[in-house]
């Protein structure tokens, strides 16, 4: 796919890479469209002054319309279809669908079934993490061309005084070198190939390179072993089964009698400990150094305000303990902060009309109200009005809509959500184990907290939320085992349910803490069957246009301030936007109702 601007073919650069051009009126852009190594499609247009970014624009260039597949549906089924909106964070949207309507029908869970999301959803964090910076983000910071140059032995040392893990020896870092060195050679770097590799903005020695491209290579079979425990608990995986009232995952004590029984017994629930014991192990002796270990390289992308974005930061709060939903119980607390007062955490409340509301005034929707009209989602409209040129186009008319990406706000706040916003809302309610990690983690850097309000804070944030995470799976697993040997195997709530004894009309919010931030499903049930459906996710909080006041969101207000070595090679864009972790399929759905194109990406 190539950019509105492409180089010519004898210098192309990867898919996604932009030139500058003349905006009227004298001011300069950069678009960088697709931005790549991410899920979906999102479009970067960067206006600058010399080499410094003055304003940023982001633009997800996909229809969202999952929300009008289900109206009239029965609710008990809305999870398998909301569960499509992303290929990635599968079983989120899932849990967000059945706890909406749990909550519209006031239905209770068992304490078991508790335990099993929270551990389903706790390896998801893990295997989305870790995936997310070995394989989409790391390679904004690690040259994997200069790994070639690393000397095996001196690489092998480097690992080991930074970490215990086994797979460190000299021969295991050759193995590693000649693998890369078959593809460099061959002119194919395949997996490697979208990077603008020898670029200045690249620091790290040879042999960290060497050490970080391995562990790349390690983390791709990692994530074969760590997804057993979605498919024991929820049968396959992607796309894991869910149910309203619970799991669908009977227990049996028996090891397997051959009566070709699908229940989750004695094998499945030892392999599960064996999944945690290896995430647990990745997390602390490769990730977590890995990660700390290029920070070290790279403390200038620590600067406070450089890539931060709004200062504000939400938490709906997840991982409750077991069988309850009380947010004093939460792993991960509910609230909000705004212009960094780790002081005082603001209250969050997903069902009051003033709280949380979707704007549309610079995207490619319209209300029946007006544009300029803010909508909790419980009143919530997915109404497509696209009048706008097709692409390619040069520029996005930024005076006037420019995304398919809605604007939240939370009481009128642009916030940004996710690993950064989780780890500050632990800090602030002076979560143990998260203080401890923080602080010993920024001394080792000879960083202030204030550090963690910029890019590089947002992607060390996401490996030591991994780290409080990977220890968290242990415990839900040790009291769902007490549970089990006690005689409490109930995995659903068994009590008949049935639509006749619902209320005529109900509604409720199904809340999820997601990898990526926070997610929340709105539902209204109207006579038994889905009057409205509205899906507010992380990257709508996060890359979403500005509002009607003219306030940008976390993606364009992190990217301001920006300087740029070479506009032809926006690696610092792509530095700042990964380390969000952008999904924007989660933001944007579908084609429309019809199945009709809406758009076409050119490719040439």
């Amino acid at each position: 796919m190539s950019t509105d601007h492409a180089l010519p073919a004898a210098a192309a650069p990867p898919p996604g890479s932009p030139a500058p051009a003349q905006l009227p009126g004298g001011a300069q852009t950069i678009v960088v469209d697709p931005v790549t190594r991410i899920e979906g499609h999102l479009r970067i247009e960067a206006q600058f002054d010399g080499s410094t970014i003055t304003q940023a624009s982001s633009s997800g260039t996909m229809v969202r319309g999952i929300e009008i597949i289900l109206r009239n549906r029965d609710p008990r089924d809305a999870w398998a279809f909301a569960q499509r909106i992303c290929g990635v964070c599968t079983l989120v949207h899932g849990l967000a669908s059945v706890r909406a309507v749990e909550d519209a029908l006031h239905y209770p869970i068992p304490a078991n079934a508790q335990l099993i999301r929270n551990l389903m959803l706790g390896t998801q964090f893990i295997h989305d993490h870790v995936m997310h910076f070995y394989h989409l983000h790391a390679l904004d910071w690690v040259d994997v061309v200069s790994a070639l140059k690393a000397d095996p032995k001196a690489t092998s040392a480097l690992a080991q005084s930074i970490s215990p893990y086994a797979r460190s020896s000299p021969g295991y870092f050759l193995d590693a070198q000649t693998r890369i060195r078959t593809l460099v050679e061959s002119g194919q770097l395949g997996i490697f190939a979208n990077a603008y590799w020898g670029h200045p903005g690249y620091r790290l020695p040879p042999e960290a390179n060497l050490m970080a491209v391995a562990h790349y290579l390690d983390a791709l079979v990692w994530q074969r072993e760590i997804v057993q425990l979605q498919t024991i608990f929820g049968g396959k995986n992607p796309h894991p089964n869910v149910i309203v009232g619970g799991m669908p995952s009977a227990i049996s004590v028996h090891s397997g009698d051959g009566t070709g029984s699908t229940a989750v017994n004695v094998v499945g629930l030892q392999k599960v400990a064996q999944v945690i014991a290896q995430m647990r192990s990745f997390v602390e002796e490769v990730y977590v150094p890995d990660t700390l270990a290029i920070a070290s390289f790279y403390k200038d992308w620590f600067k406070p305000g450089y890539g931060e974005g709004t200062g504000n930061f939400l938490t709906y709060g997840d991982f409750p303990a077991q069988g309850s939903q009380d947010p004093a119980t939460f792993l991960v607390p509910r609230g909000a902060i705004l212009g960094r007062d780790l002081s005082h955490i603001h209250e969050v409340d997903l069902k009051a009309e003033r709280d949380i509301q979707e704007f549309v005034a610079h995207s490619w929707y319209d209300y029946a109200g007006g544009k300029d009209l803010g909508l909790h989602p419980w009143q919530g409209e997915t109404r497509l009005n696209y009048s706008g040129p097709q692409p390619p186009y040069d520029h996005l008319d930024t005076a006037a809509s420019y995304s398919w990406i809605k604007s939240p706000r939370w009481q009128g706040h642009a916030m940004e959500t996710g690993p950064l916003a989780r780890v500050l809302m632990m800090y602030a309610a002076r979560n143990a184990e998260a203080v401890d990690l923080v602080d010993r983690s920024l001394a080792q850097l000879q960083l202030p907290l204030s550090a963690l309000y910029s890019t590089m804070g947002r992607t060390a944030a996401r490996a030591l939320e991994c780290r409080i995470m990977a220890g968290a799976l242990r415990g839900w697993y040790d009291t769902l085992m007490a549970n089990i040997a006690g005689g409490d195997m109930r995995t659903f709530n068994e009590t008949r349910w049935e639509p006749s004894t619902w209320p005529s009309r109900s509604q409720g919010v199904g809340f999820v803490e997601a990898p990526r931030g926070s997610l929340a499903h709105w539902i209204i049930i109207q006579d038994e069957r889905i009057e409205n459906y509205q899906a507010v996710v992380p990257t709508t909080w996060n890359a979403g246009p500005r509002d009607a006041a003219g306030v940008s969101g976390p993606y364009e207000a992190a990217l301001k301030g920006h300087t740029l070595h070479d506009p032809k090679q926006p690696l610092e864009i792509l530095r700042t936007i990964h380390s969000f972790d952008p999904c924007l399929a989660c933001a944007v759905h579908v084609i429309d109702p019809d199945g009709e194109e809406l758009i076409r990406v050119r490719v040439q």
